[in-house]
């Protein structure tokens, strides 16, 4: 018997890879969203997403995307792997993202390329778009003087390019090195870690789209869950798919608290948790360990 027949789901639920269907609108993701939105349907041209390592923002990125209806936009969405992307580099992919069929290899020539192609899209009543993920890898001036040019598209009154940045807090940095660009920062909302109490719509959120019939995790581990997570969802899937593993390995029907610190202690998170936003988090920790003092006496 696997772990999924075990728990009786349908689908892994706390894997780490983007899929839509697991997508959690909690207030914050979906007013996150709505700026964005509300940022390209009004051609302010340039919009920043700021996060921290694992705060949705990938997903969120993939969300909008698909928010972009095709008779409306002529949207893409390029990820940033490593910070050894050229200026060079990222017009040519702007431009066959956005339909420009054999892109020149010179700079001007294909400027005036993409530039037609915009003319075309704006024709046919649509917005270009183009939403760039991990943007804190475009680390150098020039990226960001080039994102400025393509800003400059435009024709009178309107703009012809939005571009939006998803990124860790360092793509405020990355700004700042053309301070021109960042002026032109129209629409910035930032990402925060999930509370105690979105933590657990969280997990019952995944587990229901996963096929689960009931909560299978015990009320108690919750807040530990959160303690040693810091209300990262990356961190949460990791360590809640852990849990369901460690527990199907000793035979339970749900996860226990004892599981939780198991876990938790197996993937370095005891007593590296990551930090709240609140000061409370020693406290936590702190009643967690003392209900596992008293379940082990009792044991």
């Amino acid at each position: 018997m696997s772990v999924l027949e075990h728990f009786g789901l349908e689908r892994e639920p706390f894997s780490n890879a983007p899929d839509a269907r697991f997508y959690f609108n909690s207030e914050q993701h979906g007013q996150a969203l709505l700026r964005l939105m509300y940022a390209v349907d009004s051609n302010k041209g340039l919009a920043v997403l700021v996060g921290g390592v694992g705060a949705g923002k990938t997903t969120l990125a993939r969300r909008m995307l698909d928010s972009l209806p095709e008779e409306r936009y002529e949207s893409s969405l390029l990820v940033m792997v490593h910070s050894g992307i050229t200026p060079e580099w990222i017009l040519t992919r702007i431009a066959m993202q956005l339909g420009v069929v054999a892109p020149e290899a010179d700079r001007l020539a294909l400027l005036k390329q993409l530039y037609d192609r915009l003319l075309e899209i704006e024709a046919s009543g649509r917005r270009a778009v183009v939403l760039i993920d991990e943007a804190q890898m475009l680390q150098t001036r020039e990226l960001m003087e080039e994102f400025r040019g393509l800003l400059n598209l435009e024709i009178p009154g309107k703009k012809l390019l939005n571009i939006v940045f998803f990124g860790l807090t360092e793509v405020e940095e990355c700004l700042r090195l053309d301070e021109p660009l960042a002026q032109r920062v129209a629409v910035k909302y930032h990402l925060h870690s999930l509370t105690p109490e979105l933590t657990q719509s969280y997990i019952k959120h995944r587990l229901q789209v996963a096929g689960a019939r009931r909560m299978l995790f015990a009320p108690d581990t919750i807040p530990a869950i959160h303690a040693y997570s810091g209300g990262v969802p990356r961190v949460i899937n990791t360590l809640c798919d852990n849990c369901l593993f460690e527990s199907f390995m000793r035979g339970l029907d749900e996860v226990e608290l004892k599981v939780v610190l198991s876990a938790a202690g197996d993937l370095g998170l005891v007593g590296t948790q990551a930090s709240h936003e609140e000061d409370d988090t020693d406290d936590e920790l702190d009643e967690i360990e003392d209900m596992l003092d008293r379940l082990e006496h009792k044991e």
